[in-house]
């Protein structure tokens, strides 16, 4: 696709904003902006041209522009052009939403991945059941790499919605007027408002980001990803996606990840937790408030008429025995009748159920959670007060304090399974088997009446919904509730029922939030003169949707409850499960088939659907993760207060048999009057609140620094002594306990941890609970970042793929499935890169249909900020893991390549540590060379940029390690060592077989390719003019020698590869290096004087903030940070 739209998108923006500045700064500064952007443009041409003598010669006339200017002049000029690089990448993210709609088949879709697959011989069976089969889990992280506000970047969203709005063909020039006059509007609340952080974001401020990213994308990108793979399922092997089939999954550190970070306690653990669950109960709330005004059919099938007047009998009945109705038996006025009440319009329904993600109404409102800040507490009220809160308005709520006790666990039906449902309206069979309502708790408070009896909800063996097999074909009714007023046959006029009483479903005060023992409930005037209480029919479905909102209330409300450090209601039914909520909606689903309405089943409600399947009731499960050696302290306090040693101190052996002994024995290990230290007090109650949220809410724990078998039988043990085997897995079954993960880092790490894993699986106990309770399945994770900063990326990289190769050995000896967890990040340095690529390039065996990979920072908002692109991103990571399945990546075609490869990573690493860890002057240099030590200042995460205080380079985190060197463009992690390691193999004569194994190996090329992508992005005459003005003399040859370093190793990859210049095979990526570099350079030049003058003047405030600004502004221009 040509570059022209693209290209008129950014001088469109560019021009709006050159407006917005005259305004605001004045003719006479704008002149200075364009004086600068010109010099920085001719510089930027006459070097891309190899014209370097004048480019120079540019360069030091725009130098002295920029010095010159004091800060009040500096800081505007740098958020000018700080703004144009947001705008450029906001037209960049529409142009590749563009793309996908040039019509035809896209590459590396579902349709065209099925299709060459069935056209290379493959069976549509065996597609069909690869597809179903597969699972793929995206893991959002809160990894402090997102520069931007969380309010800029709606702003931006809102612009790349406007941008869509203006490809329109059919606009009237008055209504491309108004279009312009709003993107107007953007661009000066863009300019007026604040680019820094004020303060730094708690742990609970990162977890709302990331529950918000659900409701501004995933929730409506999710679905139409859905119908995408079904629709290239039918058409290439006949059979739809099952409804209850769910290829991808979504999981969240958010609030979980403690490592290293003091401020994810206990506490924000299970606050996020309960809070996940309320945002998603309000969620579906939205959800079912639109079906019940779509589903106004009066026709349904016996089961659905049965299931109708059961709920209002039981309404009745409740009516009867609380004696708050005011209209004798009139059911339409009882105080929860808001859940049977007239239909009003929902927000939202104006809204298509297509799910073609090209509307602008994705932007709705943020929910806004029931947590609120120490200073905002209201009144707490009384369980008497009703609450008049509304199910789409946010709810007045305490901070909460510790619940004691884990929640009451509702009654549920067996999990409805993914062949349930294969080919609508091909429907399971009935049985005759009726249960109570599915996943819905109810007991009996003691010295209170018995609950009201919930409606049941007929169901087959496997959990689903069944149909009657008493149903006319010929209209759809049984003649056995042929009278009943919810089943109408065409020719049948409609049976009266007498209208409920009740709230509207938006606006004002709803009954449903009312308890029915309120002896002070009576209806308003304003809700008699907005539901006068006619005389009208009301649907089945609106019945039974009605009973589903009011469960949905109940459940929101119950974790308002636990979240207000309240007793939760023990009469109100809610839900626990996502498949619980499920079971009514597919009985509607197939009573609207079976009545000849598929079209409309197949719609919103279809969706909502698969979203009780994709997200459940808790959006994403929450992984937690900590430190080994935490676990080990903890361990260690236990045996020295009993007086068995110090744990720490024994040997690998001795340590596994001590916690088989004890994991095997029925004791509890840890004493009642125990004293504990804080920090072990604090891993402690981690388990607590795992085993109090359990396997419904959390996913993995997941060590980090892992090395042994023992620190995966530790953790075990810790979840015993919290009880967590009573909790269900992550299936829902009640059967085991969180699955723990090992995560292998450092390099030394990956190269022991087949070995580990064979220690492990050695183990007797280890390997009979895996079979028992978790279906003979292990996960490992594996860590890009420390591998990377302990050995250099191309080291690391190898090491990586050889102990993928391990593991998938070592599990396959016992017969135990393996899913790989990738910890990449968004950088080149950090594993990063393109997900169709990374996966295509994994060992043989290693995507065996399953695969857990980390999206963290600025790339959660780059690849799913925009249900378009989040589309998109979801279809290549189902195409790709299934290509990897189906046909695995060669692997090294001759054992000569393999020990190319160890000599390449061998001289690479040894090169790497020389400069990083043994040059005496290299820490000093880093620190000089870069932002490094203001990247603190940013209030970009909630995590210590250091694990340690102190230890140089390895205590340093490998986010801002990566971030330091994005700034001054040097990039120097990600290509450090790989020019030596290939100049050494060159030198002993394989030139001509590196090439080969470009052309030939997947893996290689796939290495090979990233290091020129991000050598491409490097700029040498920044990274030496950091060095000129900041670099003490002594330690400006070290500089000096980098460059060099780099210039050899642009030589060898090319040479490798056979291009002529960086990234010639990747037109887009010159294009918006050319693009970007003449904004982004003056931003690099005046950071550098603003550093230069804050270290003379540390406590200028005023520096500070502009030094800030600049690293917003490169973060923002070289796009990944971290």
């Amino acid at each position: 696709m040509s570059f022209q739209p693209l290209e008129d998108d950014c001088k469109l923006l560019g021009s709006l904003l050159d407006d917005c500045l005259r305004h605001e700064v004045g003719e006479e500064f704008m002149a200075r902006i364009e004086k600068v952007r010109s010099l920085a443009h001719s510089a930027s041409d006459l070097k891309a041209s190899g014209v370097d003598d004048a480019a120079s010669y540019l360069f030091q006339i725009l130098d002295k522009e920029l010095t010159s200017m004091d800060i009040n002049e500096a800081v505007p000029l740098t958020r000018a052009f700080s703004h144009y690089l947001s705008l450029t990448g906001i037209a960049e993210m529409h142009h590749r939403v563009r793309k996908t709609k040039t019509g035809g088949v896209l590459s590396k879709s579902c349709d065209d991945v099925f299709g060459r697959l069935i056209a290379s011989g493959l069976s549509p069976e065996e597609v069909f059941d690869a597809v179903l089969k597969q699972e793929v889990e995206i893991v959002l992280t809160a990894h402090p790499t997102q520069i931007n506000r969380r309010t800029l970047q709606y702003k931006h969203l809102r612009m790349a919605q406007l941008l869509e709005k203006n490809d329109r063909t059919d606009l009237a020039p008055e209504d491309r007027e108004l279009l312009i006059e709003d993107m107007v509007r953007e661009i000066v609340s863009l300019w007026h408002t604040d680019e820094l952080r004020r303060s730094k974001p708690s742990s609970l401020d990162e977890a709302r980001g990331g529950l918000h990213i659900v409701e501004q994308s995933l929730w409506k990108a999710v679905p139409a990803y859905l119908r995408r793979v079904s629709n290239a399922l039918k058409k290439h092997t006949g059979r739809p996606l099952p409804l209850t089939a769910v290829p991808i999954h979504f999981g969240s550190w958010m609030g979980g990840d403690r490592d290293g970070n003091p401020n994810v306690t206990a506490k924000v653990t299970r606050e996020v937790a309960y809070l996940a669950r309320w945002i998603a109960a309000d969620l579906y709330l939205r959800e079912i408030d639109t079906l019940r005004f779509e589903l106004s059919m009066d026709k349904c099938n016996e089961k659905l008429a049965r299931l109708a007047e059961e709920l209002r009998a039981a309404d009745l009945e409740d009516a009867d025995h609380h004696g708050h109705h005011e209209h004798n038996h009139d059911w339409g006025h009882v105080p929860n009748a808001s859940k049977l009440g007239t239909v009003t319009l929902p927000p939202g329904v104006h809204l298509t159920s297509d799910l073609s993600i090209n509307a602008d109404e994705f932007l709705e409102p943020v929910i806004e959670p029931p947590i609120h800040s120490e200073a905002e507490r209201p009144q707490e009220p009384t369980s008497s007060q009703p609450s008049p809160r509304e199910p789409t308005q946010p709810p007045t709520s305490l901070w909460p304090a510790a619940t004691p006790g884990p929640p009451p666990s509702p009654r549920g039906p067996s999990a409805i399974t993914a062949a349930a449902l294969t080919a609508p309206p091909a429907l399971p069979q009935i049985s005759t088997t009726r249960t109570t309502a599915p996943g819905i708790t109810n007991p009996s408070p003691k010295g209170g009446p018995s609950p009201k009896t919930a409606p049941s909800y007929p169901v087959a063996a496997n959990g689903v919904a069944a149909p009657s097999p008493r149903v006319s074909t010929a209209t759809g009714v049984s003649a056995g509730v042929a009278n009943s007023p919810f089943v109408q046959a065409p020719n049948l006029k409609p049976v009266s029922a007498p209208a409920a009483g009740g709230a509207p479903l938006t606006g004002g005060m709803s009954s449903a939030k009312r308890r029915p023992s309120d002896p002070n409930f009576k209806t308003s005037n304003v809700e008699k003169m907005l539901n006068p209480g006619s005389q009208m029919y009301l649907a089945p479905y609106r019945v039974v949707l009605g009973d589903v909102r009011q469960k949905l209330v109940n459940t929101r409300r119950r974790m308002e409850q636990f979240l207000d450090h309240q007793p939760p209601s023990t009469e109100e039914e809610y839900y626990e499960t996502g498949e619980q909520l499920a079971a009514p909606l597919l009985a509607i689903y197939e009573s609207l088939h079976q009545t000849g309405a598929g079209i409309i089943a197949d719609g919103r409600l279809a969706d909502t659907i698969r979203r009780c399947h994709t997200f459940g009731m808790n959006l994403m499960k929450l992984d937690l993760r900590q430190e080994a050696d935490r676990h080990t302290e903890a361990i260690n306090a236990l045996t020295e207060y009993l007086g068995m040693g110090s744990y720490k101190e024994w040997t690998e052996e001795k340590k596994l048999e001590f916690l088989v002994s004890e994991l095997r024995g029925k004791r509890p290990l840890i004493p009642n009057n125990i004293e504990l230290s804080e920090p072990v007090a604090e891993v402690i109650d981690t388990f607590k609140i795992a085993a109090e949220l359990g396997t419904g809410s959390l996913g993995a724990y997941v060590i980090s620094m892992a090395s042994e078998a023992s620190d995966v039988l530790a953790v075990e043990l810790l979840q015993r002594e919290a009880r967590l085997m009573q909790h269900g897995d992550s299936k829902g079954v009640r059967k085991g306990s969180l699955r723990v993960v090992p995560l292998f880092e450092t390099v030394a790490d990956l190269q022991g941890a087949g070995a580990a894993m064979r220690r492990l699986l050695s183990v007797d106990w280890y390997l009979q609970h895996l079979i028992d309770n978790h279906d003979s399945h292990q996960e490992v994770m594996l860590g890009y970042s420390d591998s990377g900063k302990d050995a250099g990326r191309f080291t690391a990289a190898w090491e990586l793929y050889k102990a993928q190769e391990d593991l998938v050995a070592v599990l396959s000896e016992f017969n135990i499935r393996l899913t790989l967890f990738h910890g990449r990040g968004g950088s080149v340095g950090r594993g990063g890169g393109p997900m169709y690529t990374a996966i295509q390039s994994q060992p043989p065996g290693s995507v065996q249909g399953t695969i857990r990979v980390t999206e963290q920072g600025e790339m959660i908002q780059a690849k799913f900020g925009l249900p378009a692109v989040c589309l998109r991103q979801l279809e290549i990571y189902t195409t790709a893991v299934l290509l990897a399945t189906i046909h695995p990546p060669e692997p090294a075609r001759k054992q000569s390549w393999r020990q190319v490869m160890e000599e390449i990573s061998e001289s690479s690493c040894e090169h790497y540590r020389d400069v990083v860890y043994k040059n005496e002057d290299f820490l000093t240099y880093f620190k000089e060379a870069t932002p490094e030590g203001e990247l603190g200042n940013l209030n970009i995460g909630s995590r210590p940029t250091r694990r340690k205080k102190n230890g140089g380079v390895r205590q340093l985190r490998a986010i801002p390690w990566i971030f330091a060197w994005t700034q001054n463009r040097l990039n120097l992690p990600a290509w450090l060592g790989v020019g030596a390691g290939l100049r050494a193999s060159m030198a002993k004569g394989h030139t001509e077989e590196l090439q080969a194994m470009y052309r030939q190996w997947p893996f290689f090329q796939s290495t090979v390719d990233l290091i020129e992508m991000v050598c491409a992005k490097a700029d040498m005459t920044i990274s030496q003019h950091y060095d000129d003005v900041l670099v003490a003399g002594e330690r400006k040859s070290l500089g000096a020698k980098l460059r060099e370093d780099f210039d050899a190793t642009v030589a060898a990859v090319l040479e490798v590869s056979g291009h002529t210049k960086l990234a010639e095979n990747n037109k887009t990526l010159r294009r918006l290096i050319d693009t970007r570099s003449p904004h982004l350079n003056p931003i690099n030049m005046l950071q550098v004087e603003i550093l230069k003058r804050l270290r003379q003047d540390e406590s200028n405030q005023k520096l500070r903030d502009a030094l800030l600004i600049t690293i917003n502004g490169i973060a923002s221009g070289m796009r990944n940070t971290g």
